[in-house]
């Protein structure tokens, strides 16, 4: 808490608590983001064929893809603690990594296309929803 002039305590901006509505919702879609990326890439690393592999030109083995998805998913898990917590990188962060995951969901499409679908709207509510919050950060004194 920093001390005013006037004796009134406001918040330290460095660190906010658990912010609501938009923030919350962004914090909550990039952790299922990436517990959902985490078990699509246990399954691909565990079991290489559960999923078809069709000529595609973004050739991976199905192992790789599950190792980019495990990566992909610690880090938005990771993210979306540092949103929900306040801290002053989550919101970056989560939008980045939130892109990252939206890149690698759409490259797997030819895999597993509902899945994939599925999680690509999550990462693009969440990185639409990171992006507008900091824009209203931004505008506050």
């Amino acid at each position: 808490m920093a001390q005013t002039s006037g004796g009134v305590r406001r918040p330290d901006m460095s660190a906010r608590p658990l912010g609501g509505g938009l923030t919350l919702f962004a914090g909550w879609a990039l952790e299922l983001s990436g517990t959902l990326s985490i078990l699509l890439g246990v399954v691909g690393v565990t079991s290489d064929t559960l999923f078809s592999s069709p000529d595609y030109t973004y050739e991976f083995s199905l192992t790789a893809w599950g190792w980019i998805h495990v990566v992909v998913g610690i880090g938005l898990v990771a993210a979306g603690l540092g949103v929900l917590l306040g801290k002053s990188w989550g919101t970056g962060a989560g939008a980045a990594l939130g892109a990252i995951s939206l890149i690698t969901q759409f490259m797997f499409i030819p895999f597993y296309p509902l899945w994939s679908i599925s999680v690509m709207t999550l990462d693009i509510v969440a990185v639409w929803t990171l992006a507008r919050a900091a824009a209203v950060d931004d505008r506050q004194p």
